[in-house]
């Protein structure tokens, strides 16, 4: 009797060990480009989706997102709470030397190596090794195996997302939320970012861009109720970038203007470009570049700490980067047209938005907004950093996070238990155990 009582007894106490919030679903949204003031207190009067997400839970003033600006470095330091320099995701565009493979925005076949991804473990990689299930649709980098894993079901990124391909994935993975399927669901979208790239942040047609989004929040917070997930699912949602304006007119820097091309491997073009001179050529190729009006060039070693970019593996020798608004490129030839036609393939425009600049800068910032049984009703917090959110979504997951760069105290106020301690170490696992050792010493 005393056995089986003392069995019971393990039990109970471990099961009130764990927080409430490890037997709930996470909901996250990656908005691509999606800039803190496009939900202003004004732009939110327009916004009816959002505006309701405000209420029911928690908005940022804004987001900081890591250097350089750019969706894939922030991808990961978003699912991983590590700087650049950590994780080694350190740009769109990379190179190494090593191996002279290279990185480019994902799409090329290399950028699946293992020597990319792997410098870091990413969320759905720890909750898949956790026995979790995750879902994620079009979010870059789930077709990739990632220290010998990948996530339960990966709908691949290909093209841009389209307006019913995002409506399809948000009630796809509420769908599976309500069967048990999942524990985890993580989506992409992108025409945000692309509508800014294209006409600018100021656009109509950006502007658009947001309202379909917001159209598709109205229909999930609706969804969330229709499925009657409203007690056992968390909801966040974040951006890796904001956008600025760019000049075709008068604020490009072309280099070969400055320097010969083919005493270099160049990467990347717009606010951040790296360059790895060849042998003999560093001292001729920095001595020219620095001279150059409206951008800074940085040897590695000169970085700003405050980027925490340079000790990355694949940062390379000289780093110019632009200041805000300027755009910097090979030469004329390799402008960033855009193209609407894939029959014609004629360039329709120049492109008028662009991002990776200073981190810092007003433009740069990026949203956070959650809601859900885990956090605060209209509650709005200070700023935040991109590297923050990661222990957040390891708090409401119940899974203990890995070493990291974020900071507990800037996130844990929006919780609804702000006394609670940082995730993987709940309060009161001490006193539960000692209480469990009392009472099993009383039944032995």
């Amino acid at each position: 009797m005393a056995g089986k009582l003392g069995v019971l007894l393990l039990a109970l106490v471990l099961s009130l060990a764990q927080p409430a919030s490890a037997r709930r679903k996470l909901l996250v949204f990656l908005l691509d480009g999606f800039r803190a003031d496009y939900i202003s207190d004004e732009a939110l009067e327009s916004l009816p989706g959002f505006k309701e997400i405000v209420s029911r839970g928690v908005k940022v003033d804004y987001l900081t997102p890591d250097f350089p600006t750019l969706s894939y470095p922030n991808y990961y330091s978003l699912m991983t709470g590590r700087h650049c320099e950590v994780h080694q995701m350190t740009g769109n565009y990379m190179w190494d030397p090593d191996t002279n493979k290279s990185f480019d925005l994902g799409i090329n076949r290399d950028s699946r190596l293992p020597l990319w991804w792997n410098g870091s473990e990413p969320l759905w990689v720890t909750l898949t090794k956790a026995k979790r299930k995750v879902y994620m649709y079009y979010w870059p980098g789930c077709e990739v195996e990632i220290l010998g894993v990948r996530p339960t079901y990966c709908l691949e990124y290909k093209s841009v997302p389209t307006d019913i391909n995002f409506v399809n994935a948000v009630s796809g993975a509420l769908d599976v939320f309500k069967s048990g399927q999942a524990d985890l669901a993580a989506i992409y979208y992108e025409r945000v970012d692309v509508e800014g790239h294209h006409y600018g942040p100021s656009s109509p047609q950006r502007k658009d861009a947001v309202k379909a989004v917001d159209t598709v929040m109205a229909y999930m917070t609706k969804w969330i109720q229709e499925r009657d997930l409203q007690d056992d699912l968390n909801v966040i949602i974040f951006s890796d970038h904001g956008m600025t304006d760019i000049s075709w007119t008068d604020k490009v820097i072309k280099l070969d203007n400055y320097i010969n091309l083919r005493d270099l491997q160049l990467k990347g073009r717009g606010p951040v470009v790296s360059l790895w001179p060849a042998p003999g050529k560093h001292s001729e190729i920095y001595n020219k570049v620095r001279r150059v009006e409206h951008m800074t060039v940085y040897a590695k070693e000169d970085i700003p700490s405050r980027f925490y970019y340079k000790k990355g593996k694949f940062v390379s020798p000289l780093t110019l980067v632009a200041d805000e608004g300027w755009f910097i490129t090979e030469n004329r030839e390799s402008l960033p047209f855009w193209m609407n036609s894939t029959v014609t393939r004629k360039p329709e425009g120049w492109q008028w938005g662009w991002h990776g600049y200073d981190n810092e800068l007003r433009a740069m910032r990026g949203i956070f907004l959650a809601f859900g049984p885990d956090f605060k009703s209209d509650f709005r917090a200070a700023p935040i950093r991109v590297v923050d959110i990661y222990n957040l979504m390891c708090k409401v997951t119940g899974v203990t996070p890995l070493p990291n760069n974020g900071s507990w105290s800037r996130v844990m106020c929006m919780l609804k238990d702000p006394a609670s301690s940082a995730p993987g170490a709940p309060p009161c696992a001490c006193a539960l155990v000692t209480v469990l050792l009392v009472l099993l010493a009383i039944l032995a």
